[in-house]
C-alpha cells in the first residue's frame, strides 16, 4: 500500500510519525480541508500529468487550477492529466492519494508558487485519507522539487 511507502520515504527526515491518518476521506480538496479543519487553499493538491511516456506531478494550493497557457509556456506541451489507471501505474499512488513522495525517480515533482503564500500546507501521503503538515521549504526538500513553477491560476478566475 502506498501510505506505507510514503512512511518509509519520510523516515529519512524523521517525519514518518507526522503522517496524519483520518477516518474521513481526504481525496478531494474540499474533503481534505473539512477533515483537517483548514481552508481549502492550504491543501497541497497533487496533479499528475503526462510527460512523454512518463509523468510529472505538479503540486499547487487547493484554490488553484492549472492554467493551460502558463503550463504550455513552461513545459512546451499541452497539459494532459493521467487517467486513474495511468496514475496508479506510473506514480504508484491511486487518484485521491497521489502525492509528491515516494515516487519513481523518473517522475519529477514541480511545486507551484501558489503554495508559498502559507506558513504550512497539507499534501497527501499516498492514500485517500492521509496528509502531513509541512512548510513550503520542507515540501520542497522532501518532494525533491525539480523547480518552483508558476503554472496555475485561481479556481474562480474568469
Amino acid at each position: 500500500m502506498s501510505i506505507e511507502q510514503v512512511g518509509i520515504y519520510l523516515k529519512a527526515w524523521n517525519r514518518d510519525r507526522d503522517i496524519i491518518e483520518l477516518e474521513a476521506s481526504t481525496a478531494t480538496v474540499a474533503e481534505a480541508a473539512a477533515a483537517l479543519g483548514v481552508i481549502p487553499a492550504r491543501i497541497a493538491k497533487s496533479i499528475s500529468l503526462k510527460d512523454g511516456d512518463g509523468a510529472i506531478v505538479v503540486v499547487a494550493a487547493g484554490d488553484m487550477k492549472l492554467d493551460n497557457r502558463k503550463y504550455k509556456d513552461r513545459f512546451g506541451v499541452k497539459a494532459r492529466m493521467l487517467s486513474p489507471d495511468e496514475a496508479r501505474q506510473i506514480t504508484g499512488h491511486a487518484v485521491g492519494g497521489v502525492c509528491p513522495f515516494a515516487l519513481p525517480p523518473e517522475v519529477r515533482v514541480y511545486l507551484d508558487v501558489s503554495l508559498k503564500r502559507f506558513d504550512t500546507v497539507f499534501p497527501a501521503c499516498g492514500s485517500a485519507n492521509s496528509a502531513i503538515e509541512l512548510t513550503p521549504d520542507e515540501l520542497h526538500e522532501y518532494s525533491q522539487n525539480a523547480a518552483w513553477v508558476d503554472v496555475c491560476a485561481p479556481v474562480n478566475a474568469g
